[in-house]
């Protein structure tokens, strides 16, 4: 019986600015086989430990310098620039805090997760331990992580998917945090994993859409 070939691991390059922990989760993950991506370039916005995850595992890793005075186009152009040498299919935020503006060749390819319920508690400065804070003063009882497209906002493309998890009377942000950490983990690998799977499309509409159900627009 014939059976379709096997994709190859669909090349993927991770952005950063910290510590690298949703970095190291995506390359443990391609490593072990739970992943069919490899990691083919990591991008940091600033000298960070996150770094040494990248050397560790023999991926090419470079800084690209936000400048002073902060110049959005001359730095997109350079992030742009150094992604363009590395090839890939698809360009995975993992804790990048710096505004990006993607070019025509990476629409509907770039991914970001957040660690909230979009659109609630996203945008300039909502990040790390702000987000939780924020969720715990507004008395929310959930929250979760999303993960969704980068366009030219903060926290603003299409929806993929997105985990709930509870908030509990006792949390604090260490606590909520971790929880929330805890899905970002199982959720953005398994996201990635529709891209490499080809189960991500664009319609004749222009609308992407996940195994034929449309994204939620923002």
């Amino acid at each position: 019986m014939d059976t379709a070939p096997a994709r190859p691991p669909l090349p993927i390059a991770v952005l950063i600015s910290g510590s690298g922990s949703t970095l190291l989760n995506l390359l443990e993950h391609c490593a072990d086989g739970r992943l069919a991506a490899r990691v083919v370039g990591v991008a940091a916005s600033r000298d960070c430990s996150g770094l040494e995850h990248a050397q560790r595992f023999g991926v090419p890793a470079e800084v690209v310098p936000r400048g002073k005075p902060f110049d959005l186009e001359d730095f997109s152009a350079r992030m742009t620039a150094l992604l363009d040498r590395w090839r890939p299919e698809l360009i995975c935020f993992g804790g990048f805090l710096s505004m990006y503006l993607p070019p025509p060749q990476y629409a509907g390819r770039i991914l970001n997760i957040h660690p909230a319920l979009l659109p609630g508690f996203g945008g300039p400065g909502m990040y790390g331990d702000k987000v939780h804070e924020a969720v715990l003063a507004s008395g929310a009882k959930i929250s979760g992580c999303s993960v969704h497209l980068v366009d030219a906002q903060y926290d603003h493309g299409a929806i993929i998917a997105q985990r709930v998890v509870p908030v509990l009377e006792s949390d604090d942000v260490h606590s909520l945090g971790e929880r929330v950490r805890s899905a970002e983990r199982e959720l953005y690998p398994e996201v990635v994993g529709w891209f490499a799977e080809g189960r991500v499309s664009i319609g004749a509409d222009g609308k992407l859409r996940v195994a034929g159900r449309d994204l939620l627009q923002p």
